[in-house]
């Protein structure tokens, strides 16, 4: 993994072209590098970033920004109930439960 100016781009390798290439993990839209060596892919992978960063600013939209810890979870309202109760049983807000779910199978 690669990480730029808070981006992560995943790397693999085209054996048979013999060739590395990328793409930035974190946006809706799909950006993609590539190169021959480590310096060439690193090099490809900042100035995609820095690319799309550009292209977002001359078309004068929001680039799409790294996770925000925000997440929107739809649930049956059951497991809401069940979830709030918990979390309210360990003294914890729903969010902090959850999180801590998470955490425990990450």
């Amino acid at each position: 993994m690669l990480q730029y100016k808070g981006y992560t781009g995943r790397v693999e390798l085209d054996d048979e072209a013999g060739i590395f290439h990328g793409e930035v993990l974190d946006l809706r839209d799909v950006v993609t590098f590539q190169g021959r060596s480590v310096d060439e892919l690193v090099q490809a992978f900042r100035d995609s970033i820095d690319d799309y960063l550009d292209f977002c600013k001359e078309r004068g939209e929001e680039p799409d920004k790294p996770f925000t810890g925000r997440l929107m979870l739809r649930l049956p309202p059951e497991l809401h109930r069940k979830a709030y109760v918990r979390a309210q049983r360990e003294g914890k807000s729903l969010n902090q439960w959850i999180s801590d779910k998470l955490a425990e199978v990450s």
